[in-house]
């Protein structure tokens, strides 16, 4: 396909080397393309699609909106099963089956296509590889127990939205006080970016370092950008936009965008800890400002809004490392997890009964 491709550039650039020219982004483009492009006939710039199709209208939102919604109830029934499968069955679940099961309950949702990527499930030292999939019959494939971690980045295919996330979950009693402070660092730089306010058109490598500061504060860091763009009902990865450490997209981040929040840290041949939410790009409006303020002077800022409904694990966090408002972000996190998630379950029901234990205000008088 590609040499297809490549022969029909080339014949049209000798058609009319003066008038004929081709329009690439080149730093995006395969450079078997890029190398038959004459200098004097390549036009090398975005296309304007891209950052149209970056910054989502009102319908593409609500459908994203919705299919956060629905991917919350899936992963309720979901970890509900899980939880219940370790701990009172008393069985392993290999990385497999939990990529089956969880796809399953995710197939259950209307409107469900597919996973919007392979699922990553990775058990113990598996976490802490970046984009490990699990196979059956291979050295690598590991069994859940209640002595390791996991971490769990999935996603679903929606015809109204693409979703995102990962958790790290321990289901045992048994964790390493460096795990959890880890885990709780991981957590407080997700937090810094969620309620980061920034002045529109701002790069999203400007926003980087409030994800990794509380690592960096024990000389920790993780390899990976902190966020990517998210297409609506379309590819999980979509450009132009970032929050990484790579200064040279400095693509703004505008108003309508959907990014990923993803720090993690990652202790090689040990564990694996990312926390993930999809966030939507919207207006900052100070109080008592409204929609019809049309003042143009006054510099306008953005913040985020969350799209992903999944409870944190709350027993993973040393909240002596936690701030007030850090503790009230997860409260209200939850509390709103739960009013949205909850009417979608079963009452009564073991998955119902696993969100309201998991949404339930933070106990603020453990570890301190």
């Amino acid at each position: 396909m590609t040499t297809l491709i490549v022969n029909d550039i080339q014949e049209h650039c000798l058609e009319s080397p003066e008038n004929n020219r081709v329009w690439v982004d080149a730093s995006n483009t395969n450079l078997a393309i890029v190398r038959v492009i004459p200098k004097n006939q390549l036009e090398d710039s975005q296309n304007a699609i891209t950052s149209m199709k970056a910054s989502k209208n009102t319908a593409e939102l609500e459908g994203m909106k919705r299919a956060h919604l629905v991917d919350g109830a899936a992963m309720a029934e979901f970890i509900s099963w899980l939880e219940r499968t370790l701990q009172e069955e008393e069985r392993t679940v290999s990385e497999v089956e939990i990529d089956t099961v969880l796809t399953s309950f995710r197939a259950k949702q209307a409107g469900f296509l597919e996973s919007s990527f392979p699922t990553i499930a990775g058990v113990g030292s598996n976490g802490a590889i970046i984009h490990y999939r699990a196979q059956d019959d291979t050295p690598l494939l590991k069994e859940l127990n209640l002595q390791q971690p996991i971490l769990l980045d999935s996603g679903g295919q929606y015809e109204y939205g693409t979703t995102d996330v990962t958790r790290t979950w321990h289901f045992g009693t048994d964790v390493d006080e460096e795990f959890i402070d880890s885990y709780t660092r991981v957590l407080k730089g997700n937090i810094a970016l969620d309620t980061a306010i920034f002045p529109v058109d701002t790069p999203g490598f400007v926003l980087d370092v409030l994800a990794r500061q509380y690592l960096w504060q024990v000389q920790k860091e993780y390899g990976h950008g902190t966020g990517h763009g998210v297409g609506a009902a379309l590819n999980v990865h979509e450009g132009p936009q970032s929050i990484s450490p790579r200064f040279q997209n400095k693509s703004p981040l505008k108003e309508g965008m959907i990014v990923s929040n993803e720090p993690g840290y990652y202790e090689d041949g040990v564990y694996g800890i990312r926390i993930e939410n999809l966030l939507a790009i919207v207006k900052h409006k100070k109080d008592g400002e409204s929609d019809d303020d049309t003042d143009k002077e006054k510099k306008i800022f953005l913040k985020f809004e969350k799209l992903t409904m999944i409870p944190i694990q709350k027993n993973l966090i040393n909240l002596s490392l936690m701030t007030r408002d850090e503790l009230d972000w997860l409260d209200a996190y939850h509390k709103e997890v739960l009013e949205k998630v909850g009417p979608l379950l079963e009452p009564n029901s073991p998955a119902m009964e696993w969100l309201e234990k998991s949404c339930q205000p933070i106990d603020r008088t453990m570890n301190v």
